[in-house]
């Protein structure tokens, strides 16, 4: 392709723009103030079993009292893999905490060179509406013009809703647009939407475009 044939490009979140930072430490120095040692791997299962929990049901996060809820849950997923006897309300704060995501190499420069060459950059991740308010405290909101999550949409991809409600926020055709993503669910929905797929990494997608 080249970029003429394009008004907007998408990119997925986790995977794609952002990484998470090893939630293992904060977590396992927050568990040590209150009194619970765990050893590392410890923490990591039970940080593991908070993430199967959460990933099927990150669209529920679809306002702040369902946001709220769902992390509060989360909380309660890892303490009990964890086998602490803490109330999740104590420790939903410190869990959340340590979730601190940083750019994948690369993802952000090209972000910034896609807006300068007139190009719409949108967010499209199956993330809850907390997105927004992680890629804020790292910076990288700003280089946006949405950011679209599956809770908003109602339905995770590959259902192409998100995709949908991305080109309607954006203003752009679907065959104008193009999606950049690391799974299948994003092949499968950009494509049911109409929309032009490259495979992640972001850094890499556009090399050789004119």
């Amino acid at each position: 392709m080249r970029f003429a044939e394009l008004d907007a490009v998408t990119v997925d979140g986790f995977g794609t723009l952002v990484r998470l930072l090893d939630p293992v430490p904060p977590l396992a120095q927050a568990l040590r103030e209150r009194g619970l040692e765990r050893s590392p791997d410890d923490v990591r299962e039970a940080f593991a079993a908070e993430v199967a929990y959460y990933r099927p049901r990150a669209a529920s996060g679809r306002d702040p009292e369902t946001l709220a809820a769902l992390r509060l849950e989360c909380a309660r997923v890892f303490l009990e893999a964890a086998d602490a006897d803490l109330a999740a309300e104590s420790f939903v704060e410190a869990f959340m905490a340590s979730i601190v995501l940083e750019p994948m190499p690369g993802a952000l420069e090209t972000a910034t060179a896609l807006r300068s060459r007139g190009l719409e950059v949108a967010v499209v991740s199956n993330w809850d509406i907390g997105l927004a308010e992680l890629l804020e405290r790292i910076g990288a909101a700003s280089l946006f013009r949405a950011i679209v999550t599956a809770a908003e949409a109602g339905a995770p991809k590959p259902d192409p809703a998100v995709f949908r409600l991305a080109l309607e926020r954006l203003g752009v055709e679907p065959r104008r647009a193009l999606h950049v993503g690391d799974e299948p669910e994003d092949e499968e929905g950009a494509c049911a939407a109409g929309m032009h797929f490259a495979p992640a990494p972001l850094a890499a997608a556009f090399q050789g475009w004119t």
